[in-house]
């Protein structure tokens, strides 16, 4: 699957951006953002809505024209919609883009005629990606009656009928059910083990976030961290220790309290207080009794997530995405 261009030994980087800036009339979107991608590497774009995501995606996949900065590809100048760089890419937009009509194989074949793909090559590639997507069995049949996890493994099979080297995602896996995250990470990973494909992931979920090699974490557009997901997860030491209040509780003052009692530095976030402490369950019972009864709802004791992370580089919460099922079951009641 990989682009006989490809030069997997060069030290330069596959992809490359400095500076790039871009503003809506007073407000900034991209604030001097760098990041450079190497060959192979699944990349991730860590941030919740407003920290700059979405204009990172259109500027990559050439949407939009920042305002100021530079790309390179293989250290090489490149103007955004260079021809150079648009065929080495293969999208998957946020919002669905498939034509609902068409059955899964007219889709990726329509897919491979944008491209200009002889048909007796796009016919077997069809098919091994229909296999690939596990999808092969409903090739056939109208896209309108896929299930949205279906729906968007086909969108990545048709993201891959030109033999891109380097794939982009804008949020892949927003409102899917477990099964479907699963499937769908599941399937990338393959597809990087397998052919040292590149990806580049938008979003705003940690469990996703978990899945890149490297993360840029971003804020109001600006990086405001570059590292591995390990890496970033050390910069919390020890435990995380969650006080979920009562509704009677005053936020602010139980926080108060735990400053002065303790010397701690309580993250808050809807109900709850969040101290970050090595050895956290010796700590537990000192925290409780500190509160009067039935103050405290609910007492947790996890290893630090890269929500956690984010909400200590940031100062700001990442949003919880809701699932389609969740999302079904509230419309219907």
């Amino acid at each position: 699957m990989t682009s006989p261009i490809l030069d997997r030994d060069s030290p330069l980087p596959l992809l490359s951006a400095q500076e790039l800036r871009h503003a809506y009339g007073d407000r900034e979107v991209l604030a001097g953002l760098s990041f450079s991608i190497e060959r192979g590497e699944v990349f991730g774009f860590l941030g919740p809505n407003g920290a700059g995501k979405t204009t990172t995606f259109h500027v990559l996949t050439g949407l939009l024209s920042p305002q100021q900065g530079t790309f390179a590809l293989d250290g090489v100048p490149v103007r955004l919609g260079d021809r150079r760089l648009r065929s080495r890419l293969g999208v998957v937009f946020q919002a669905q883009s498939l034509d609902l009509k068409l059955t899964a194989r007219e889709n990726l074949l329509l897919g491979a005629a944008l491209y200009a793909i002889p048909r007796r090559v796009a016919a077997p590639r069809a098919e091994r990606l229909l296999a690939q997507a596990e999808l092969a069995d409903r090739a056939d049949e109208p896209v309108s009656r896929f299930s949205g996890g279906m729906r968007r493994r086909l969108e990545l099979a048709r993201a891959l009928v030109h033999e891109p080297e380097i794939l982009v995602l804008d949020e892949p896996t927003a409102g899917l059910d477990e099964a479907a995250f699963q499937r769908t990470w599941r399937t990338l990973e393959g597809l990087v083990r397998e052919t040292g494909l590149t990806v580049l992931v938008t979003t705003h979920r940690p469990e996703e976030a978990e899945r890149c090699g490297r993360l840029l974490v971003l804020s109001h557009g600006k990086a405001v961290a570059c590292d591995t997901v390990d890496a970033l997860r050390r910069r919390l030491s020890g435990d995380v220790i969650s006080l979920e209040l009562s509704a009677e509780r005053d936020l602010e003052a139980d926080a108060r309290l735990l400053r002065e009692r303790f010397r701690l530095e309580p993250r808050l976030s809807d109900r709850t207080l969040s101290v970050e402490l090595t050895a956290g369950h010796e700590w537990i019972p000192r925290l409780v009794e500190a509160f009067p009864e039935g103050a405290l709802r609910s007492v947790g004791l996890r290893r630090p997530s890269l929500a956690d992370v984010f909400l200590k580089l940031t100062g700001r919460e990442l949003e919880r995405d809701e699932p389609a099922i969740a999302k079904k079951k509230k419309e219907a009641a």
